[in-house]
C-alpha cells in the first residue's frame, strides 16, 4: 500500500481542519459525514479514518462534543427547557442528546441545569465557567455519586 507523501499529508491535514472548523461554526446545522466529506472531496470512509487519526475521535463524536458544550452554556443560562436546548444545538433526538450529554458530562441535562441554577454558576466569568465545565470526550465522565438521605 502506498503511503501519501509529506505534501499530500499536509494537504489532507488542511482539509481536515476545514472540516473541523465547519463543525465548530455549523454545529447546530444537520451535518453528516457524507456531506462533510463531499465538501472536501473525500470519501466518507477516508474522512472518518483520517479525522480520527488526526484528532483522536470520529467526526460524529467531535460534532456531538461541540453540541454538548453549547448545550451546557444554554442550560447554565437557564431560560430554555432541555428539549429546547436539544433542538437549538442541532440534535434531532432528545433521547440521543440526553444519553450523549450524560456520557460526556456525568449527569443528565436536567440535573446539570438544576445544579447550575442552585450553584450560582453565573457569578464566574464565562471564560472560566466554560473551561471548568468542559465536557470530557470519549465516555470518560466520572461516575456521579448519588447521596440518598
Amino acid at each position: 500500500m502506498n503511503r501519501p507523501g509529506p505534501e499530500q499529508h499536509l494537504r489532507d491535514l488542511a482539509l481536515l481542519r476545514r472540516v473541523r472548523d465547519r463543525m465548530d461554526r455549523e454545529f447546530a446545522q444537520p451535518l453528516d459525514v457524507e456531506a462533510l466529506a463531499r465538501g472536501v472531496h473525500m470519501s466518507a470512509g477516508h474522512l472518518s479514518r483520517q479525522f480520527k487519526q488526526a484528532f483522536g475521535e470520529s467526526p460524529y463524536s467531535y460534532l456531538m462534543t461541540r453540541r454538548i458544550e453549547r448545550a451546557m452554556t444554554l442550560l447554565r443560562r437557564g431560560d430554555l427547557s432541555v428539549t429546547d436546548v436539544c433542538f437549538a444545538v442541532g440534535s434531532s433526538s432528545l433521547g440521543t442528546f440526553s444519553t450523549r450529554f450524560t456520557e460526556l458530562v456525568g449527569m443528565s441535562p436536567s440535573e446539570y441545569a438544576r445544579r447550575a441554577r442552585t450553584s450560582g454558576a453565573g457569578e464566574l466569568p464565562s471564560c472560566v465557567t466554560k473551561q471548568v465545565t468542559r465536557p470530557i470526550r470519549n465516555r470518560e465522565a466520572p461516575a456521579v455519586e448519588v447521596h440518598l438521605a
